[in-house]
């Protein structure tokens, strides 16, 4: 990555915010970030997340494939989405395995 790719930090304190804000239905995975910056879609970023239930920390590439921006409906938040890259920083796996079967569930999210 370059100096001018953005920098985000998300803390996902439990399993019910990583479910609101985790976006399975991307080919890598991805995150909801929340944020009020406004980033075009293929916005490269690397991404600070803690999960602290787990203790986990990744330091994770990714590129923005969804935008939330301000004032949109259902009073969403603004943000992006950010769609991992490949690589062994990815932490799909990890963030499924600790979501299990709530993956399957349907409550609303911050994404679809």
């Amino acid at each position: 990555m370059t100096d001018t790719n953005k920098r985000l930090t998300l803390s996902v304190a439990n399993k019910a915010e990583l479910y609101r804000a985790y976006m399975p239905f991307l080919k890598r995975g991805g995150i909801f970030v929340p944020t009020e910056d406004e980033m075009p879609m293929g916005t490269e970023v690397l991404l600070l997340l803690t999960v602290l239930d787990q203790g986990e920390r990744f330091a994770v590439e990714g590129t923005v494939s969804w935008i939330t921006p301000r004032g949109a409906g259902n009073k969403r938040r603004a943000g992006v989405g950010i769609h991992f890259n490949d690589g062994t920083n990815n932490p799909r796996a990890k963030l499924e395995a600790f979501l299990g079967a709530a993956l399957s569930a349907d409550r609303p999210t911050e994404t679809l």
